[in-house]
């Protein structure tokens, strides 16, 4: 019998090359099963989401149906009002850090114009953004008043500096001018935390979720800014 050789007979290999092809596959499709399963039994058995809604202070929360669909609070005359307000609230404050570069060669207080200039800016053109896209006015309406004086419009706005405290503060320079800007602009923030009590204070307003960060964001950085002022001035602890 004459010996059996692989090389000789083409037809015998190409049936062994479809085998090892074969049972290559097999192998393959036997690894990767027990890795494929766990995904679609994890595709299978995803929950249904869960909504909790927070409790007023006291109440426990609340589990809702799966099918409770988010419905924003209508916007409140309130919060127009506010924006527009602390526009021209702000408007003074950035007024009033432009004096400084020519009326003191104070370091600290430089570089504290210059963190309230910058982020008061940013708020005042955040603050128009919101107001522009809900189709409202970015000044106040002022009230017309036969025989009002309008150069005091700005009592209207709390904490703000009448016309005769801006008028001194320009006129001032050095130690003067530091002591003047200082406790100005104490009373102004401290203003500007009224405005946004009294905005919360007011039934439905501040419910917007853009408007209760800004708001919330202000409070706490006038109420930082305050303190640092108060230190500078010798007044803090």
């Amino acid at each position: 019998m004459k010996p059996f050789h692989l090389s000789g007979k083409p037809k015998v290999k190409a049936v062994i090359r479809i085998a090892m092809w074969r049972s290559g596959l097999l192998v393959a499709s036997a690894l990767a099963g027990p890795f494929s399963l766990p995904i679609y039994a994890q595709q299978a058995d995803t929950p249904t989401p869960v909504i909790v809604q927070p409790g007023a202070p006291g109440q426990p929360t609340q589990t809702l149906p799966s099918t409770t669909r988010a419905v924003l609070p209508p916007r409140s005359p309130k919060d127009v009002e506010f924006m527009q307000g602390m526009i021209m609230h702000h408007a003074q404050a950035v007024e009033m850090t432009a004096l400084i570069e020519s009326h003191t060669t104070n370091k600290d207080l430089r570089l504290l114009g210059a963190r309230i200039s910058h982020s008061q800016s940013d708020e005042i053109e955040f603050m128009k953004r919101w107001l522009t896209a809900r189709g409202e006015p970015t000044s106040m309406k002022m009230p017309e008043m036969p025989g009002m004086d309008m150069s005091s419009h700005s009592m209207l706005m709390p904490g703000m500096l009448t016309p005769k405290q801006i008028e001194a503060l320009k006129k001032a320079t050095g130690a003067e001018f530091d002591r003047l800007f200082l406790t100005g602009m104490i009373q102004h923030h401290n203003g500007a935390l009224i405005m946004v009590k009294d905005l919360f204070d007011t039934a439905g307003a501040g419910q917007d979720a853009e408007l209760f960060n800004f708001t919330t964001d202000v409070d706490s950085g006038q109420r930082a800014e305050i303190r640092i002022m108060q230190k500078m001035l010798g007044a803090g602890p």
